[in-house]
């Protein structure tokens, strides 16, 4: 099962095969499953690859260094580009902690352009597989700015946010958010 959540939390799409060689394709707006279940429709292969080209996903990577994220809380910051993932990975994914360079910032707010900060990785547009095997994919790459001691600098988190980052120890953020996906 594959879930793909949109920046406003409500888009879901759904995508899988079955043995007749016939894909269903489940795609709806809301987060009652039982009204997206009522919207499936059963497409075969030829017919699905007539569907626009933004239905077909792109191969996602991991964020590493100079990818631009959007900041989503109130810190001032607005976007940030990837100097480096922590912990010596190669690649960030949802919940890993980077080091990024502050691109654009609001006049007035408490982080300044130029400024390199740390921050959370809380959306990735790279799926990522569930322990129940559902897989969660946002629509952009999305990051919280924290401090050195893992505090969130902002006092608002904007938009969704796997409840994964609980496991990494950042529940701070979660109290923050307005939406746990």
């Amino acid at each position: 099962m594959k879930v793909f959540i949109d920046r406003n939390c409500h888009m879901v799409i759904h995508l899988s095969y079955n043995s007749a060689g016939n894909y269903w394709f489940i795609r709806g707006l809301g987060t009652n499953v039982s009204n997206l279940l009522s919207t499936a429709t059963q497409m075969t292969w030829s017919n699905f690859l007539s569907q626009p080209a933004a239905l077909l996903q792109h191969q996602r990577t991991f964020i590493q260094m100079r990818t631009v994220l959007k900041v989503v809380d109130n810190s001032g910051a607005k976007k940030v580009m990837c100097i480096q993932p922590l912990k010596g990975k190669k690649g960030a994914r949802l919940g890993d902690t980077i080091i990024a360079s502050v691109k654009e910032a609001a006049p007035n707010g408490k982080v300044k352009k130029g400024a390199v900060v740390r921050g959370v990785v809380v959306r990735a547009a790279m799926q990522r597989g569930r322990c129940d095997g559902s897989e969660v994919k946002f629509d952009d790459n999305a990051v919280v700015i924290i401090d050195k001691q893992g505090q969130p600098v902002g006092s608002r988190v904007f938009g969704p946010v796997p409840h994964e980052l609980r496991k990494k120890k950042h529940v701070k953020i979660l109290a923050l958010a307005e939406h746990i996906a």
